[in-house]
């Protein structure tokens, strides 16, 4: 039996005063309300009211059971109420899922939805694998370069990177600075570990040349690479967006400007739904207008001529 229902009904019956009153609230027959309550008693094994002919009484058990009844149905009145405007207004948990550099990068606009949406919980979850997205209950996964995995998953664009080769001042002193990509043969590059790519950084174009990076230092983190790169281990291929403070700050220079290597789009991935909660929503359109803002800030850095050796 629908036991909210039959909740419903005896509820009624009660507030009512008689089965026909009860009928007549509901729209319903008097002998449909009068077998809802004897299948209600029934299920409870229990006597819920005490009939006579002219006038009904709640059994103790009865009382009981209409308080219970009376507070299970405002909570799912408020349950309904706050499902249906999950769409509307933005609050609850949003899962997402980023890798580390880029989840770093996007924290001041983690902050700033934060502060606008305070209902919403943000829990973001940092790795180099990205998961998947429906069994790992995520609402959103950013993810760089990767097609859909399966036809449940809507993806929008927001944005394209690329990397850029670094070198710190100090090791650009005991070396020297390559002019051109055929000069890297003599340095020591080091290797980022992408399965997205080849091991080797390709240079298209007049300057068409292919380079194998040493394997003295391998990652596949780059927040690594950009610290083996500030240390002077070699020349580093980092996400121009990584790079950026540490070229500002004058601990790493950009080199063979204004070659870009490794460009590959950037994807927010998601379940697809009918209906879209207003927090993945909203979360989204922000997403789409403020990080190619926060791209375009870091490029005009790894662009700027005054940084470039």
């Amino acid at each position: 039996m629908d036991m909210l229902h039959a909740m419903r009904t005896f509820a009624r019956v009660v507030e009512c005063g008689s089965f026909a009153a009860a009928a007549n609230a509901l729209d319903i027959s008097a002998a449909q309300v009068s077998r809802i309550v004897a299948e209600l008693e029934n299920q409870l094994q229990t006597r819920l009211l005490h009939r006579t002919t002219r006038r009904l009484r709640m059994s103790e058990a009865g009382e009981r059971f209409l308080e219970r009844s009376r507070q299970i149905m405002l909570l799912t009145e408020e349950a309904m109420d706050e499902a249906r405007g999950a769409h509307l207004t933005p609050r609850g948990r949003l899962r997402f899922h980023c890798t580390h550099g880029l989840g770093l990068l996007m924290m001041p606009l983690v902050a700033r939805y934060n502060a606008a949406c305070p209902d919403v919980v943000m829990e973001l979850t940092l790795s180099q694998r990205n998961p998947d997205a429906v069994a790992d209950g995520q609402d959103v996964v950013i993810t760089i370069g990767q097609g859909l995995p399966d036809s449940q998953l809507i993806a929008i664009p927001l944005g394209s990177i690329y990397s850029i080769l670094c070198a710190s001042p100090e090791y650009l002193a005991r070396h020297g600075v390559p002019q051109r990509p055929q000069d890297l043969h003599q340095h020591v590059c080091l290797r980022t570990v992408d399965p997205l790519f080849e091991e080797d950084w390709s240079f298209e174009g007049p300057d068409n040349c292919v380079i194998v990076p040493q394997d003295t230092f391998l990652t596949n983190v780059a927040d690594a690479m950009l610290k083996a790169t500030e240390l002077g281990m070699g020349i580093g291929l980092l996400p121009y967006y990584s790079a950026t403070q540490a070229i500002e700050e004058g601990r790493l220079c950009r080199l063979l400007a204004p070659h870009r290597l490794r460009q590959r789009e950037i994807y927010a991935i998601y379940p697809s739904r009918h209906y879209l909660d207003a927090k993945v929503r909203t979360w989204l359109d922000f997403l789409k207008e403020q990080l190619p803002v926060l791209f375009q800030a870091h490029e005009r850095v790894a662009d700027d001529a005054r940084y470039w050796r």
